[in-house]
């Protein structure tokens, strides 16, 4: 039996990087998982991985910025896997620029993705979990989230954000026993890390040895981030709510 044996959990972006990682982790840990994503190749790619190794999965087609999608997500959650257990609101973008150069258009974007994703998706979710007794959220936030960075207002922004509607969610969501709360990731192996050494017209490795540029002397990988949110979902954090669990390779130590 694993530790989260018989919970369903939704996890948006699951199609790759962090959210893939997680979906497998929890999956191996024995819940049910909803993937939810755009990419439905990849999605379904997951959701077959987790099928093929005698666990429970299914995909779910999503724009996490429209809330009829984030109802029908969490709809079908419910209806297949048998309720909601665990939401992991993970999908996330990032535009390297400043404001001067970012467009109202990208601004936007990034703030839907980013923000709005966890406000319609927690929206549709809470009373579900409230009725069936309590119930968990993490959501992802970044490094800077709680700092600044160079060429990146738009993402500070967006994570900043989602630090405090974490905490904000916590107080107000805490007596129906729905913990909530936030990993802020440092640097971590993904799609979109390698994106950003692309808008920045750097190759890939003169970034990834300057992000690596912190005490633990690398980057992440999906899984130490995807262990992260194993804590926080499983009843070893069954007292931790409203928190900032900063996974970074103590790149903010100093």
């Amino acid at each position: 039996m694993g530790s989260l044996a018989g919970r369903r959990a939704l996890i948006t972006g699951g199609a790759s990087g962090i959210g893939r990682a997680t979906a497998l982790l929890f999956a191996s840990e024995g819940a049910a998982v909803a993937v939810a994503d755009l990419d439905e190749a990849s999605g379904e790619t997951v959701t077959q991985t987790i099928q093929d190794a005698g666990g429970q999965a299914i995909f779910v087609l999503c724009n996490v910025t429209q809330a009829a999608d984030c109802q029908r997500a969490v709809r079908l959650t419910v209806d297949e896997l048998g309720g909601l257990d665990i939401l992991f609101n993970n999908a996330g973008i990032i535009r390297r620029a400043t404001v001067i150069e970012t467009t109202e258009e990208e601004w936007d974007r990034v703030m839907a993705v980013n923000v709005k994703s966890i406000f319609l998706m927690s929206k549709y979710a809470i009373p579900i979990m409230e009725k069936a007794g309590g119930g968990v959220i993490i959501n992802t936030g970044s490094g800077w989230g709680l700092v600044g960075g160079a060429n990146a207002v738009s993402y500070c922004a967006s994570k900043g954000a989602v630090v405090n509607m974490t905490r904000a969610m916590a107080i107000d969501h805490g007596w129906q026993h729905i913990r909530v709360n936030c990993i802020c990731p440092g640097d971590t192996d993904t799609g979109m890390l390698h994106d950003e050494a692309r808008q920045l017209g750097v190759s890939d490795r003169k970034f990834l040895a300057e992000a690596a540029d912190r005490p633990l002397g690398r980057i992440g990988t999906p899984d130490d981030i995807a262990q992260a949110a194993l804590y926080l979902a499983s009843d070893a954090a069954s007292f931790v709510t409203g928190t900032v669990l900063v996974v970074d390779g103590g790149g903010l130590a100093g």
